[in-house]
């Protein structure tokens, strides 16, 4: 099968991607995501409150996707599910597997949404075994909203920035009673929460964990019946890396530049796959921004633009683009994202190329919580300057 544009993931990015292709004409889109259903996380997360950025409305989780998959089936995606990308026989060709067989298929242009995902417990060295009741939130909300589970008794929570609150909604409303939020760092990200850090002890069931005070250290047992590891995330790279894309070791998805493309060319990437984890609709806005540039390519075919690589220093951990594109567009929304790994309650940042302050900013820094660096200092950039470094002062 040839296509003009494949996009890998169905959920706001690569559904809000779709329609803005369709609309800007870039001929046949096909979308195909592993899932039963169309939308992703948003369908299993029954909550209030998507859709403020990108559609100017408030709705919830399931609501917001099926707006969006709706939408990019009357703008005439074709969207397929059940299909997973197993692995690229070409520099834009893939394999399609899914229960009628598998397919090759080649495309123009290959756009990455395939988001991110919770690191479950082993990934986060907790020792032990894995008994019933130790889950992620991505796990959970699936159980609770998806095929209706109850989770009677005591919960925890292993966590405590957003995604910890709605993991919080979805077991009070599959009748748990959460006993507490706790975490590593020294105080919580987005709400009140213990500052601890976990050692889980397990049996043949889940009877509780010891939760040690990293301040003073004493340890205390709180028993529980659900254990629920949130945030932590990690983007699911596997389709970039297969397909040779460089991968930025701070996001550790693939390095993109303010277009959205990857070292790949033609290959692009948007939404949580590029900047573990924003909210739906700011990844929505970056699929239609990849979806621009990728259709202006598609009509023009330019050469290969310049990138100027974009990088942080400590306590920073990560900035997103992670290049300037030159020639070549601001970032989504006219701002790069940042992370940090540390509370700093009025930083400043400075942006700066070899010995020359490009910019300056103003930032509260709380781990797990976004942080927004306007682009304007893009213009003052030399391509052949060398990196740009964003630095605290």
């Amino acid at each position: 099968m040839n296509v003009d544009v494949l996009i890998a993931g169905a959920g706001p990015a690569g559904l809000a991607a779709a329609i803005e292709l369709r609309r800007l004409g870039a001929g046949r889109v096909l979308v195909v995501d592993r899932e039963q259903a169309a939308g992703g996380v948003p369908r299993h997360s029954a909550h209030t409150g998507y859709g403020l950025r990108d559609l100017r409305r408030i709705m919830t989780g399931p609501g917001y996707a099926r707006h969006y998959a709706q939408a990019a089936a009357r703008a005439g995606a074709q969207i397929r599910t059940q299909t997973t990308v197993t692995g690229w026989s070409g520099p834009r060709t893939v394999t399609l597997t899914s229960a009628g067989g598998i397919e090759t298929v080649t495309a123009a242009a290959v756009l990455l949404t395939t988001g991110c995902r919770e690191r479950p417990r082993a990934a986060r060295l907790v020792p032990g075994d894995r008994p019933h009741g130790v889950m992620t939130t991505g796990e959970l909300q699936q159980r609770v909203y998806l095929h209706g589970q109850r989770l009677p008794g005591r919960a925890l929570v292993i966590g405590a920035e957003h995604v910890s609150f709605s993991a919080m909604v979805t077991l009070a409303h599959a009748g748990a009673d959460v006993v507490a939020l706790v975490t590593d760092q020294p105080r919580q990200q987005s709400y009140a929460a213990f500052a601890l850090a976990a050692a889980v002890r397990w049996r043949a069931r889940l009877d509780g964990v010891e939760l040690a005070d990293l301040r003073t250290g004493a340890v205390r047992f709180v028993a529980c019946d659900t254990l629920v590891f949130t945030g932590d995330w990690i983007p699911d790279h596997e389709l970039a890396r297969l397909a040779g894309a460089e991968i930025d070791p701070g996001t550790r998805g693939p390095a993109v530049d303010t277009a959205l493309e990857t070292s790949v060319p033609s290959v692009f990437a948007a939404g949580n796959l590029v900047h573990a984890a924003e909210t739906a609709d700011v990844a929505a806005l970056g699929g239609r921004h990849a979806a621009r540039h990728l259709a202006a390519a598609l009509r023009a075919a330019p050469p290969r633009a310049q990138r100027i690589p974009v990088t942080v220093t400590a306590p920073l951990r990560w900035i997103s683009p992670n290049a300037i594109r030159v020639p070549g567009p601001p970032p989504p929304r006219g701002r790069f994202l940042l992370r940090s790994e540390a509370f700093r309650p009025l930083a400043r940042l400075e942006v700066r190329q070899g010995g020359r302050v490009l910019g300056t900013a103003r930032a509260r820094l709380v781990p797990e919580r976004p942080v927004h660096l306007d682009a304007g200092w893009m213009a003052r950039a030399d391509p052949s300057g060398g990196p740009v470094r964003v630095t605290l002062r």
